[in-house]
């Protein structure tokens, strides 16, 4: 999602957490961290008071967009099959779930 989100230019850290909607301070952090040190992308951090940090996708990153574009695909066109999956495993093991 954070390289679908970055695919139209920089974003700065709270943007992203709030189009991601629902991921933790820490998590957002986490994959973005993630993503800059495998060369995804690349953070820039601005002198001004308070500081700002901007966030884009490198040539890589960019490059990452059309697999994750079919991968995004595939997962809205099987949504309810997936939701229904879900569903009957939590019916046999209610001992067994996790949130999603």
């Amino acid at each position: 999602m954070t390289v679908m989100l970055l695919r139209h230019g920089p974003r700065r850290f709270n943007e992203l957490k709030r189009e991601i909607g629902g991921v933790s301070q820490r998590m957002l952090t986490f994959t973005l961290r993630g993503l800059e040190r495998d060369g995804l992308v690349t953070r820039t951090v601005f002198p001004t008071v308070p500081p700002r940090v901007d966030y884009a996708l490198t040539p890589l990153g960019h490059s990452l967009r059309e697999p994750v574009e079919a991968l995004g695909s595939w997962a809205f066109a099987n949504i309810a099959a997936i939701e229904a999956a879900r569903r009957a495993f939590d019916e046999r093991h209610p001992q067994d779930q996790v949130d999603s």
